[in-house]
Parts: structure tokens; C-alpha cells; sequence
């Protein structure tokens, strides 16, 4: 089992097809532990060894603030960091997904290790909103 973060190849092509708005679609980001297997093949949200613990519900969190930007020939998308409180997890990696669209996966995230929050928050955040660095990127 292996979590390998990318874009996936679906969301790709369906971005071609118009079938995502940034702007209105709702957005989660689910959490995962070092068995599940994700990668760019993932094509739909999964509850397949997603995150079970205190502070955690299934699906994720929805996330918000996303902002669309372009810089020279890359597109780019951000989201505002997220986080559970008084959660006690571990977790290997996530899921980004648009739920307003069948659970359509986004992109995977690898953390490359387990992270670990033990009645505390538990925060994602975001690399910094630009070409080289954001989450999200169409070059």
C-alpha cells in the first residue's frame, strides 16, 4: 500500500470537460493512513482506510478561500489551511475531492510520513499561491 501525491488523471481530463468550478463546487479534503493506496489513478473519494479517531469525521473537512490565479503560462489554485481540533489521529497523506461532483478526486497528498495529533489540531496547510509552489498547478 502506498500514498503518492499528484494530480489526479481524472480531474485532469475533466477539466478539459468543464466538469469542476473552483468558484461554486464544494471542495473536502479527506485524510488517509499509510494503508490505503492513493495515487494520480485515483478517480473518486474512498472510505477505504480513511482516518478513524476522535475529532475526525468521515469525508473531511470542506475546504474554503479557494483562489484561482495565473502567472505567465501556470495556473494555479489555493485553498485556506484547514485543520481538526481535539483531534487524536494519524495520518499519512489526503485527498482533495469536489463533492458537488460525485466525489470526484482532485488531487493526493503525500505527507511523507505519519502525522500524528493527539488531542490537539491537527492542521493541513497550504504551501504558499503561486507558480512554482501551490497545490494545485496547470503548467
Amino acid at each position: 500500500m502506498a500514498i503518492t501525491q499528484g494530480m489526479c488523471s481524472s480531474f485532469k481530463q475533466q477539466i478539459l470537460l468543464a466538469e469542476h468550478d473552483m468558484d461554486t463546487d464544494v471542495f473536502k479534503i479527506a485524510l488517509y493512513t499509510s494503508a490505503a493506496t492513493l495515487d494520480a489513478s485515483t478517480t473518486v473519494y474512498t472510505t477505504s482506510n480513511e482516518v478513524t479517531g476522535t475529532g475526525y469525521t468521515a469525508g473531511g473537512n470542506t475546504l474554503t478561500g479557494a483562489t484561482v490565479s495565473l502567472t505567465g503560462t501556470t495556473a494555479f489554485v489555493d485553498f485556506s489551511d484547514t485543520s481538526w481540533s481535539t483531534a487524536t489521529i494519524t495520518a499519512r497523506g489526503a485527498l482533495i475531492y469536489n463533492s458537488s461532483k460525485s466525489d470526484k478526486a482532485v488531487a493526493v497528498l503525500d505527507f511523507g510520513s505519519d502525522k500524528t495529533s493527539t488531542g490537539g489540531t491537527f492542521t493541513i496547510q497550504f504551501p504558499v499561491n503561486d507558480a512554482t509552489n501551490a497545490i494545485i498547478r496547470i503548467a
